[in-house]
């Protein structure tokens, strides 16, 4: 999916699945460098994204799952609280039941 979605990064939402994939794959590395280098990237990714398309609400579960998952050490807890009520408040506007699935799993 990385390999893919590398060549996508053109719109927002490809580009934050991008980072979501990215971050999830730092946990796999086992040299710490690449393990942190992998999750900065995803994380930079994410927050391009983001900035791209604001209104997303998508974007905003993929980064609520990355930084309620992430270890405190890595520092990528900011958005937490704001993604959480941009969720409960706006995941009606998802057309995909997988996601809005995985957002009330999430949620919980």
């Amino acid at each position: 999916m990385i390999k893919v979605l590398s060549t996508q990064k053109s719109q927002a939402i490809y580009l934050g699945y991008l980072g979501g994939f990215q971050t999830m794959m730092a946990k796999h590395y086992s040299n710490p460098f690449s393990k942190l280098k992998t999750f900065n990237q995803g994380k930079v990714n994410i927050e391009s994204a983001i900035l791209k398309d604001n209104d997303d609400v998508e974007l905003k579960y993929i980064r609520y799952s990355v930084q309620k998952n992430a270890p405190l050490i890595l520092g990528y807890h900011d958005n937490l609280e704001m993604d959480r009520k941009c969720l409960e408040e706006n995941k009606c506007k998802i057309k995909s039941n997988i996601v809005v699935k995985n957002i009330n799993q999430l949620l919980k």
